[in-house]
C-alpha cells in the first residue's frame, strides 16, 4: 500500500511537470558538456611547455575517484528504491551515504589538482591544461551542487517524510546524480584512458 501511495506521488501532475522541466535541464546540460569535450578534444594536445596527458595522468589514483562516483550512483538506486517503498530512515541513510561519497570524490578531485599543481602543471600552462581543468572543474562543480541540493532535501524529508512535495524532489535529484555520474564515465574515457594512450 505505502509503496502505491509513492507511486501516486510520482505520478501527481505537479510532479511530471517538474520532471519534464529536469529533462529540459538534462539537454541544456548535455549541450554545456558537449561544448567542453569538444574544447578539450580540440586542443589536448597543445601542451606547450608544459606536461603531456600521459605524463600527466596516474591511472591508480584516478580510478579510486572512479569507484567511489560510481559507488555513490549504486547507493542512490538502493536510497530510490526505499524512497518508492516509503522507507523514510533507509532512505535518509542510503542518500547520506552518496552524500558521503560525492564529497569524497570532490575530496580527491581536489587532492589531484593539487598535486598536479605542484608539479607545475597550472591552467595557464597550456591550452590542454586549461581545458582541461575547465572540464573537470565544471563537473566537480555539479558534483558539489548535487551534494548541496540533496542535503537540503533530505533535511525537508526528515521534517516532512515522504509525501507528494519531498518524493518527487528527491526521485528527480537522483536522475541528476545519476547523470553526473554518466558524465564522470565519459570523462574517464575521453580524457584519462584515451589520454594514456
Amino acid at each position: 500500500m505505502e509503496t502505491m501511495s509513492t507511486q501516486m506521488h510520482l505520478n501527481h501532475k505537479q510532479a511530471q511537470m517538474n520532471i519534464l522541466a529536469f529533462w529540459f535541464l538534462i539537454g541544456a546540460e548535455v549541450v554545456v558538456f558537449g561544448c567542453l569535450f569538444g574544447i578539450y578534444l580540440a586542443v589536448k594536445s597543445l601542451t606547450g611547455q608544459g606536461p603531456t596527458p600521459n605524463e600527466l595522468f596516474k591511472l591508480n589514483e584516478i580510478m579510486l575517484s572512479t569507484v567511489v562516483l560510481l559507488t555513490s550512483s549504486f547507493t542512490c538506486a538502493i536510497a530510490v528504491y526505499f524512497l518508492n517503498l516509503s522507507k523514510k530512515l533507509l532512505t535518509l541513510l542510503f542518500f547520506l551515504i552518496t552524500i558521503l561519497l560525492g564529497l569524497a570524490f570532490i575530496g580527491l578531485e581536489i587532492r589531484e589538482f593539487t598535486l598536479y599543481v605542484e608539479e607545475g602543471a597550472k591552467i595557464s600552462t597550456s591550452a590542454f591544461l586549461g581545458a582541461f581543468y575547465l572540464l573537470l572543474g565544471t563537473h566537480g562543480f555539479h558534483v558539489l551542487f548535487g551534494v548541496i541540493w540533496i542535503s537540503l532535501l533530505l533535511v525537508q524529508l526528515w521534517l516532512k517524510g515522504i509525501n507528494q512535495e519531498t518524493a518527487p524532489k528527491l526521485f528527480i535529484a537522483s536522475l541528476y546524480w545519476h547523470f553526473i555520474d554518466v558524465i564522470w564515465v565519459i570523462i574517464f574515457t575521453i580524457v584519462y584512458l584515451i589520454g594514456k594512450v
